[in-house]
């Protein structure tokens, strides 16, 4: 006979308490305990339930010394998605089980519905969310046929897995996570219990079939993925799809990878059609402008193994009120308070009487230290009225004396800038060890202080 206790789990943790709290003890968030019912099966009901699993018997393993593992190269699937395979670090690797998640409407099912028509191999596409007919309208819209992608609608995971076993495909798209139920739990779908059953499932079979499992994940209002925090630590890598509703573009980012960098980046265009791979970001994140205008510039950045250049722009105005404003989007707030800081000491520019506001053009977010040198000309620019040419870009970091650093991979940076037909790049003079400025068409400019670039700059004006 089956046990059944009530507990209360954590919905933002995991975490699990006999009674009911306000606080969390564990993430010491509030209002976030619910009650849930645990049946607690005997050891010959859970084996007889789990019809999915292989009846073959694997060999025990047994410790093995690390000089006698012999390690080898990754085997992956590579996609027709060119961004999705350098997220991923290359391809999609056997058995691996990888995490989605993105804000509702912004193309989660769209980009895995695609890549599942695109790949010439057999898929398993579940869906808990949409009927057969709803996949088969976005199907058709995107124009894509593929006679080897089944369309499966259930949520029961005891089900799934069995269809899965005899179907024996090379992939399997989950859609979504929260909407999946164990019958082994007495409790709803999207429950925390729920979640970290069906996802240890998930894992197992996607282990001891070798068949690798995409799973799409819902978020929760402060933008993390909705459910425990086991979740993000079963799977083995986890994909952030994020982008404004407001704009066609649409980033696919790399929050966890065991096979590979976590400061990949993908970029995407949403058209009526599907998505669209950007290959050449560059072109997008910069203003068409032909008028040069203040408080615009650009920076070579880097974004995993990617050069781009990216615009930022400024605006210094008058503060009318008696506290000054200060907002930034798509960069961290206190790194501006801190830039300007640096540009009122060392260099004697007041902007504690103005309001200044930073953007990030294209509406992505930017951690990359080297668009320091751009923020602060851009600042300079706004701040003086004065507009920098549009065939001048930045790459350095600002340290707190107004000294210009070094960055990584400069040549890489110096390199996409003349691509793009930039004339003048201003660097840190501590990235010129080792760097033959004779081999760029591009003409490379060494400043070392933050006067420098003022007095090189604005000076004539």
């Amino acid at each position: 006979m089956a046990k059944v206790r009530k507990i209360f789990a954590c919905n933002n943790c995991g975490a699990t308490s006999p009674k009911w709290m306000g606080k969390c003890t564990s993430c010491e968030e509030w209002n976030t305990y619910v009650e849930e019912i645990v049946v607690k099966e005997s050891k010959t009901q859970a084996e007889k339930k789990q019809v999915w699993r292989t009846n073959d018997k694997k060999p025990k393993l047994k410790p093995v010394k690390i000089p006698e593992i012999v390690a080898g190269d990754t085997p992956r699937s590579v996609t027709p998605d060119g961004e999705f395979n350098r997220v991923l670090g290359g391809g999609i690797v056997a058995g691996s089980l990888v995490l989605i998640g993105g804000q509702p409407g912004i193309g989660k099912s769209t980009l895995m519905l695609q890549i599942a028509l695109t790949m010439p191999i057999n898929i398993l596409y579940v869906s808990g969310e949409e009927s057969q007919e709803q996949i088969k309208m976005r199907a058709d819209r995107i124009g894509i046929q593929n006679e080897n992608c089944y369309i499966l609608t259930e949520t029961n995971v005891s089900k799934i897995l069995t269809h899965a076993q005899n179907l024996e495909p090379q992939l399997i798209v989950i859609d979504s996570i929260q909407t999946l139920a164990s019958p082994h739990i007495e409790s709803t779908p999207g429950s925390v219990s729920q979640i970290r059953e069906c996802a240890g499932d998930l894992q197992r079979f996607a282990k001891e079939t070798n068949i690798p499992i995409f799973i799409i994940g819902h978020i929760t209002k402060e933008g993390s993925i909705a459910g425990p925090k086991l979740l993000e630590h079963i799977v083995d890598a986890v994909l952030q799809f994020e982008g404004d509703r407001h704009y066609t573009y649409r980033i696919l980012r790399t929050i966890k990878n065991r096979f590979g960098s976590t400061s990949e980046m993908g970029i995407y265009e949403m058209q009526a059609d599907g998505l669209r791979e950007v290959s050449n970001p560059s072109e997008l994140l910069l203003s068409q402008n032909d008028e040069n205008l203040s408080g615009s510039t650009v920076a070579a950045m880097l974004e995993g193994m990617r050069p781009m250049l990216i615009e930022t722009q400024a605006l210094v105005s008058t503060a009318v009120y008696g506290t000054p404003q200060r907002s930034a989007t798509g960069f961290d707030l206190r790194r501006l308070n801190m830039l300007l800081a640096v540009l009122e000491k060392r260099c004697g520019f007041q902007f504690g009487a103005n309001d200044v506001f930073l953007n990030i053009a294209g509406g992505i977010k930017v951690d990359d230290p080297a668009i320091d040198l751009s923020i602060v000309a851009a600042l300079i620019s706004s701040l003086e009225d004065v507009s920098v040419e549009g065939d001048i870009c930045f790459a350095g970091e600002i340290g707190l004396s107004g000294e210009i650093r070094t960055v990584n991979r400069i040549d890489q940076r110096i390199q996409e800038a003349a691509r793009l037909g930039f004339k003048q790049i201003f660097i840190s003079k501590y990235n010129l060890k080792g760097l033959d400025l004779e081999n760029y068409d591009i003409e490379v400019t060494p400043i070392g202080k933050v006067e420098e670039l003022y007095r090189t700059l604005f000076d004539e004006f």
